[in-house]
């Protein structure tokens, strides 16, 4: 991600709302520059950082959009893969052995009979390398002695801007209190990035359907880790551009700006996410499940249409998100479908204690033998339970729907 330094520049205030100097994908000099920085880039290939650093110092020259420019290096650069070169030994370890031997010169002195070339050759000896080899490990360690090992993806301008402009976009969240989503589709990915980038977050329904989220943002009065926090905040934001309809609000301050504002993004952003959503499915047999509803029930004459995941039980600071859904076509009847198949032991416990604590009783487990969940284990889950040996049998799974359904 971007530098604060990196952003700040491209910020623009218009009343209390703030806005990014986002670059047109169309402009042809920034699509010139973006040009130019990734053929530099890539000649790089095996040159240390240093050397890529210089290089861009040279390119950039007396240039007055040097924000633009640093910008795009700094995305190249985090795309990459820097590796420092292999030595016998640590990097460490031949500084300590040479900086035992204090302060030497060119040439000896009175005081410092050993020269800087003896004292190489002396612990080259003792650590059984070339001399040249101890002084070019000597700082091997360093990020700027780290060699461009790989260039990253096969960039375009287009691609590199875009990018950029998403990066610009997650920057501004570094300087949140708060953030409000509201989300009508893609629930589990939502959910499973704000897990993994440990956001807390306070949920409710939302009235036509989706959920509204505030989300605690990194200068909030409970977290005093500011940057660590923003920087989850805006790793985070990539999510919300899976989702398909979506807005969100944020109220931030960013430095040199002298009252909080309001900073929006919804789906009619073109920017593009760098995360990869779950899939249709999470399973062979969820696959198989609908595909047989589908084709035995899923044409006009079907009395329930069956949805994937389009229901989140909210269940304080954790939800649940049953496989499906059957909705009647005619009076509304909804019931909730949750597939236990091949899954670890654990799971299995953690998922259980989720439905129990949901308390549904239109909730169906569809529940494979082979995991050895007794009779005495499901006593207290609400709902309904079907076993299965090989696959659900429809005929049962709609006649146990037809039982639990409950109007929405």
């Amino acid at each position: 991600m971007l530098t604060a330094d990196l952003v700040r520049p491209r910020l623009r205030q218009r009343g209390n709302e703030l806005y990014i100097d986002l670059v047109r994908l169309d402009d042809p000099k920034a699509r010139r520059t973006a040009a130019e920085l990734i053929a530099l880039f890539n000649q790089q290939e095996g040159q240390t950082r240093a050397t890529w650093e210089e290089a861009l110092e040279s390119y950039e020259g007396d240039r007055v959009d040097y924000d633009l420019i640093r910008g795009l290096a700094k995305v190249l650069s985090d795309q990459a893969e820097f590796a420092p070169d292999e030595y016998p030994h640590d990097p460490a370890v031949i500084r300590q052995a040479l900086f035992a031997h204090g302060p030497v010169f060119e040439r000896p002195t009175l005081f410092q009979p050993q020269s800087r070339a003896d004292v190489l050759a002396e612990v080259g000896a003792d650590l059984e390398m070339p001399p040249d080899q101890v002084e070019d490990a000597l700082f091997a360690d360093r990020p700027a002695a780290y060699r461009l090992l790989d260039p990253g993806p096969d960039w375009t301008p287009e691609g590199l801007l875009a990018r950029y402009n998403l990066e610009l976009s997650r920057g501004v969240l570094y300087w949140a209190r708060r953030m409000e989503v509201e989300i009508h589709d893609t629930f589990k990915d939502f959910w499973r990035y704000l897990k993994l980038f440990k956001l807390m977050f306070w949920a409710q329904p939302l009235e036509g359907g989706g959920y509204h989220v505030a989300l605690d943002g990194p200068i909030s009065p409970f977290v005093r880790s500011t940057t660590r926090y923003g920087r989850q905040f805006a790793a985070f934001l990539p999510a919300l551009l899976l989702c398909s309809r979506w807005h969100m609000e944020a109220a931030v301050r960013p430095s040199g700006f002298d009252s909080e504002l309001v900073y929006r993004l919804d789906a009619t952003s073109p920017l593009p996410s760098v995360f990869k959503s779950s899939g249709a499915f999470d399973s062979r047999m969820e696959a198989d499940f609908a595909a047989e509803f589908h084709e035995k029930f899923g044409d006009e004459r079907g009395k329930w249409a069956l949805s994937r995941e389009d229901e989140v039980l909210l269940l304080g600071d954790v939800v649940f998100i049953p496989d499906f859904s059957l909705t009647h076509q005619k009076d509304g009847r909804r019931a909730l479908i949750e597939i236990v198949g091949f899954w670890h032991p654990e799971y299995l416990r953690r998922k259980l204690e989720k439905v129990r604590q949901a308390g549904r009783d239109d909730l169906l487990l569809l529940v494979y033998e082979g995991v050895n969940l007794s009779d005495e284990q499901l006593d207290d889950v609400p709902g309904e339970v079907l076993y299965f040996v090989n696959k659900p049998v429809l005929k049962d799974v709609m006649a146990a729907v037809e039982r639990i359904a409950r109007p929405v």
